[in-house]
């Protein structure tokens, strides 16, 4: 898909599609967070999303798996359902951060439901361990 000199298409990132069931429907958000936001509370999403970062750098973390710092240029997926999206705002404390996301949503289904902290606390022991001060 990369042309040879370095113009035109460019990979950004390659998933495996998942199942797209009749009557699920696709969105595309442009989020923008000022500077230090934390962002959305824990959540998850019906359905997968897929985004790339046009600004800043966003701090991500998903149930499982370790807090990372995604930059501008770089990409993010999501395999939504039940996994828990805990972080998603702005790393950076002196400048705003924006990116791009495409997310799919399961017929019937909000795309995005936030999380209690009776449900937190219930599945705590699936998150990665937090980083230490």
């Amino acid at each position: 898909m990369d042309s040879a000199d370095g113009t035109g298409p460019k990979m950004l990132a390659d998933v495996k599609p998942p199942f797209i069931p009749e009557g699920a429907s696709g969105m595309t958000v442009l989020v923008e967070w000022p500077p230090g936001d934390p962002g959305t509370p824990p959540h998850r999403h019906s359905g997968p999303c897929y985004g790339y970062v046009t600004e800043g750098a966003i701090r991500f973390e998903l149930e499982g798996e370790p807090e990372r710092v995604i930059k501008a240029g770089e990409t993010l997926f999501e395999p939504g359902g039940d996994l828990i999206h805990y972080q998603n705002g702005n790393a950076l404390s002196d400048a705003p951060s924006k990116f791009v996301v495409f997310m799919l949503c399961a017929p019937g289904q909000p795309m995005l439901t936030l999380v209690d902290e009776e449900e937190l606390e219930q599945r705590a022991h699936l998150r990665h361990p937090r980083p230490t001060d």
